[in-house]
């Protein structure tokens, strides 16, 4: 399939790639062209309008543009340049209660929108996301084969109306924090035994067997083989803010979730120096979605 992405960054690019690999044509619009992309064989062009014009109808367009007034701007640019029948799909971290209002916008002109939630990080994006998707049964089925072309065995999934997906991908990036959270405690409290511990080697052995393995386990491996013992990091883990939106959820569900808030309480704590299960957290997400981390 021949398709549209805008915004080439660590996600947006890396699935450019791997669709190329796949067959896919990809047309590509970013702030600026990219020579790895286009020597890979991504068709960059200088305008929405361009971008439109390079496409066969129905046309399909990714999003991977940051949150808020980026999405927002670039929403409404393709509105003003789409046909009824084709497809935005906003695969960025937006709140669903936007993601509802700008389906409900361009449905108007006839025009779909998914919101579409994505996992995996960059390594992912390159090698094979998990999508769950919200919006129309109609407009799923015309990107599927896109989806299920760049996603793992079983890794994407239509959820349900719109904002559903992007709903669904707070509350995974939730349960994300909660989990960081506690590799990161559980790090700072060995770190601070009598014992002197090769952190690596006891990463590696719990990913192998325990009942505690999995990715994150694997990342705090690598973490601790590339940064040593984390001395030459700053506490500070990146705060994005879409975790308040899911604090805010659950107040007004009344919903208790301590441990998940207790992870979001984590982001504001880490700007305290030094603290071990602060660099660690900071690491795993530098890992697995190329978040920045601050050295010292």
């Amino acid at each position: 399939m021949k398709f549209g992405i805008v915004g080439l960054g660590r996600m947006g690019g890396n699935l450019a790639l791997q669709a190329l690999e796949k067959n896919h044509e990809v047309v590509g619009y970013s702030r600026s062209e990219k020579k790895e992309l286009a020597d890979a064989g991504v068709a960059f062009v200088g305008s929405l309008d361009e971008l439109v014009e390079a496409l066969p109808p129905p046309r399909v367009v990714f999003l991977y543009v940051p949150a808020g007034e980026p999405t927002e701007q670039t929403v409404d640019g393709l509105g003003d340049h789409l046909q009824a029948g084709d497809v935005v799909v906003e695969a960025g971290n937006s709140h669903w209660e936007d993601s509802k209002r700008r389906y409900a916008k361009l449905r108007e002109r006839g025009i779909h929108f998914l919101d579409c939630g994505t996992s995996g990080g960059v390594d992912g994006a390159r090698r094979g996301a998990c999508f769950m998707v919200g919006g129309d049964g109609e407009a799923f089925l015309l990107v599927k084969p896109v989806f299920e072309d760049l996603a793992v065995e079983d890794g994407c999934l239509h959820v349900g109306p719109a904002g559903s997906g992007h709903f669904v991908k707070l509350m995974h990036n939730m349960i994300e924090f909660g989990m960081v959270q506690a590799i990161g405690e559980g790090v700072e409290l060995l770190m601070r035994s009598e014992y002197v511990l090769d952190m690596p080697a006891l990463f590696h052995n719990w990913n192998h067997g325990s009942v505690i393995r999995g990715w994150l386990v694997e990342l705090m491996e690598q973490g601790f083989r590339e940064y040593g013992d984390l001395d030459s990091l700053e506490s500070q883990v990146e705060d994005t803010g879409e975790q308040v939106w899911g604090v805010r959820y659950a107040m007004e569900k009344e919903v208790p979730i301590p441990l998940l808030a207790q992870a979001v309480w984590g982001f504001y704590e880490s700007r305290d120096p030094d603290r071990p299960w602060a660099k660690a957290v900071a690491v795993m997400r530098h890992e697995y979605g190329d978040h920045p981390i601050k050295e010292k």
